[in-house]
C-alpha cells in the first residue's frame, strides 16, 4: 500500500487536548470486521464483548518524564532535550533528541534545573536531531535517576499543542505501568480504570501483561511513497512463558484473544510461532505492519483513534481491513470523536 492512502482531513479541535473525566468513561466505536458493522458506546461497555475465559493483553510499560529544559552553556540558548533510553548506567550515557539540533555540537555542555543542578556533555551526534548526552553527576545512579527525573516534565505527544500539567503525570499512565522505559504512553491501556479491570475480572475474562517500551519512532514522519521501503525503529520488549501459556491455552479452547493497544499487536505478532501461537521473545523489535497483513494470535483490538499518515493507523486497518477502518474514521469524523493519546477510543472485532 501506498502512504497516501492514508491521508485524511482531521479538523484540529477533534484532537484531544484533555483526557476524559473518567478514564472508562469516554466514548467508544465498536467495528465488526466480519459485518462491517459500526455502533457507538461509551469505553466501560467493553465488559459487553468479552466473556469467562477470554484474554486481554495489557502492555505494562511506564513511562518516564522524559522531556527536559535547558540552557547551552557560554550563549544561554534554550534548548529542549528529549530522553529516548539510557544507554550505559556506569557512565550516565543517554541516547536523546535535542531541539534545535542544529545548535548542538560535540563537546557543548547544556545546563538543567534551578542554579544549574544537572549538566550533560554532548560525547556524540547519531542523526540530524539525536545525540549521545553524558550527565555530569556525582551521587550513584539511584539517585542520579530521580534527580534527572525530577527536571523533567511528562513527555506528551508534540501533536497535543499545550504545555504539560500537574495532572499529566497520572493520567498520561496507564494505572497497571509497572516497567520503566516508554516515552510515550500506550494509550489505548489509559481508558481502564480499577472499576472496569475489577468487573472484567469478576467476569472471568483474563489478564496478562507483555513489556514493549513505546517510543517516538511510532510518531517518525514516513518519508516513502511505498511503504514496504519504510523502516521503523527498535522497540525492546518481553514476552514471559506466563503470558504465552495464558494466551494458548485460550487459543486453543477457542476463546477471544485482545490486544489493548496497537503496541501489544505489533509485539504480539513479534512473537508469534509458525502454528499461531504466542512464544517467549526477549529483545527487540522493527516490525512494521500495514495492509495486508495475517493476525493469528489476536482477535479483538482496542485502540485509539489516530493521526493521519501514522504507523498506528496503518496498523488498525491492517488488523480490521483498510476500507472498513478507513469508513469507520470518516464516520469518527462526522461523529465528533476525539483522536490522539487522550482521545476516545475504538474496538475492531474480527
Amino acid at each position: 500500500m501506498k502512504l497516501s492512502q492514508f491521508k485524511f482531513k482531521l479538523p484540529e479541535e477533534l484532537i484531544a487536548l484533555y483526557p476524559s473525566e473518567n478514564r472508562d468513561e469516554c466514548r467508544l466505536m465498536v467495528v465488526n470486521a466480519k459485518t462491517g458493522e459500526i455502533s457507538h458506546k461509551i469505553f466501560k461497555d467493553t465488559l459487553q464483548y468479552f466473556e469467562d475465559g477470554d484474554v486481554m493483553i495489557f502492555n505494562d510499560t511506564k513511562v518516564f518524564p522524559a522531556r527536559l529544559s535547558g540552557n547551552k552553556e557560554k550563549t544561554g540558548a534554550q534548548i529542549e532535550v528529549f530522553l529516548l533510553r539510557e544507554l550505559n548506567a556506569d557512565n550516565k550515557f543517554w541516547d536523546v533528541l535535542v531541539e534545535p539540533a542544529r545548535k548542538i555540537r560535540i563537546g557543548n555542555k547544556l545546563y538543567f534545573g534551578e542554579g544549574d543542578s544537572m549538566v550533560a556533555e554532548v560525547i556524540d551526534n547519531t542523526t540530524s536531531r539525536g545525540r549521545t548526552l553524558r550527565f555530569l553527576y556525582d551521587g550513584d545512579h539511584e539517585e542520579f535517576k530521580a534527580a534527572l527525573y525530577a527536571l523533567g516534565d511528562t513527555p506528551l505527544p508534540d501533536y497535543i499543542h499545550r504545555k504539560p500539567e500537574p495532572e499529566d503525570a497520572e493520567r498520561y499512565q496507564c494505572i497497571y505501568a509497572k516497567n520503566e522505559g516508554a516515552v510515550m504512553a500506550p494509550a489505548a491501556g489509559l481508558h481502564f480504570s480499577r472499576e472496569l479491570l475489577k468487573r472484567l475480572e469478576i467476569k472471568g475474562v483474563q489478564r496478562g501483561f507483555l513489556t514493549i517500551h513505546f517510543g517516538r519512532g511510532n510518531f517518525k514522519d514516513i518519508d516513502v511513497e511505498d511503504l514496504t521501503k519504510h523502516r521503523m525503529d527498535s522497540e525492546e520488549m518481553i514476552v514471559d512463558q506466563e503470558l504465552v501459556d495464558m494466551v494458548n491455552a485460550a487459543k486453543d479452547r477457542g476463546a477471544s484473544v485482545c490486544a489493548v493497544g496497537t503496541s501489544v499487536l505489533r509485539a504480539a505478532a513479534s512473537a508469534v510461532c509458525m502454528n499461531g501461537h504466542l512464544m517467549t521473545y526477549e529483545g527487540w523489535t522493527n516490525k512494521f505492519i500495514f495492509p495486508p497483513y495475517d493476525f493469528s494470535v489476536c482477535t479483538h483490538l482496542i485502540t485509539n483513534f489516530h493521526l493521519p499518515l501514522s504507523t498506528m493507523l496503518m496498523m488498525t486497518a491492517a488488523f480490521g481491513g483498510y476500507d472498513l477502518i478507513m469508513k469507520a474514521y470518516d464516520v469518527a469524523i462526522k461523529e465528533g470523536y476525539q483522536f490522539g493519546a487522550y482521545g476516545d477510543a475504538m474496538l475492531v472485532i474480527r
